[in-house]
């Protein structure tokens, strides 16, 4: 019988990356988000393997959706082995003294909450998995280990996942329930464009000049961490570009 994945986010860059690595490992996957016919598209093309898919529509910020979700989740879904809390986002990226309060209150609902919200419903789920446990892989960022100009909300979700994930390591372990956190510098994927409010062109700048990480990449470390023997956790994984120092020093071609 093949184990059971959930991904949240799973529409686009890391989360379509790493169901489309789990099914091909013969994972059974539940993928989540908030674009309808992204799901549906996703899921015809996954169920063409060995996989059983089930996708579910919904926002991971409303607290009162996530628990009908799992109130519902079918009785052949309701054994979770491994929880990908991926869905998150940039939004913004302005001195604290110019920011938009709708973009603070998106990123807090969807990195920090959302996380929450889901990682409790699955949480319930691998406790009563027959003492079997489960693994819950937060993706986190390097904003989550240090902060840079005008990313002052951004990052503080991102140091709360950080701390979120520690934690959970620490209260989840009576029951056999591992838990990693992936730490990414600069992939290249829509988080840009998110972060822009669709603006491409400058989207597009942020990636000009060096090769950055693809949601691939992410995935493959995902799996890696994953895994691993039952007597091995991988705590916490930072992951960069090689032409990536820190959050904010990138080497891009022609400069020294």
């Amino acid at each position: 019988m093949n184990k059971v994945a959930l991904i949240t986010g799973a529409t686009s860059g890391i989360g379509d990356a790493t169901a489309n690595l789990l099914a091909e490992m013969h994972y059974d996957i539940i993928i989540t988000g908030r674009r309808a016919e992204r799901l549906e598209s996703l899921k015809a093309k996954l169920e063409k393997g060995t996989s059983r898919v089930l996708s579910l529509c919904f926002d991971v910020r409303n607290e009162n959706e996530v628990k009908n979700v799992f109130r519902e989740l079918p009785e052949s879904w309701r054994k979770i082995d491994v929880l990908i809390n991926n869905a998150g986002l940039a939004a913004g990226l302005e001195p604290i003294d110019c920011g938009n309060s709708n973009d603070w209150n998106r990123m807090i609902d969807t990195n920090v909450k959302g996380l929450l919200y889901i990682s409790y419903e699955v949480a319930q789920i691998m406790k009563n998995n027959n003492n079997m446990g489960g693994h819950i892989v937060n993706i986190g960022s390097i904003a989550g280990k240090e902060v840079y100009p005008n990313g002052n909300v951004y990052c503080a979700t991102k140091h709360a996942v950080d701390a979120l994930s520690k934690g959970m390591r620490m209260d989840l372990l009576k029951h056999n329930i591992k838990v990693t956190q992936i730490c990414p510098g600069a992939v290249e994927t829509e988080f840009s464009l998110v972060r822009f409010h669709n603006d491409s062109e400058r989207a597009k700048t942020v990636y000009e000049g060096f090769e950055a990480l693809v949601a691939k990449d992410i995935a493959d470390c995902i799996w890696f961490a994953i895994s691993r023997p039952k007597h091995v956790n991988i705590n916490d994984m930072i992951v960069m570009p090689t032409a990536q120092a820190s959050s904010s020093v990138i080497l891009k071609k022609g400069e020294t």
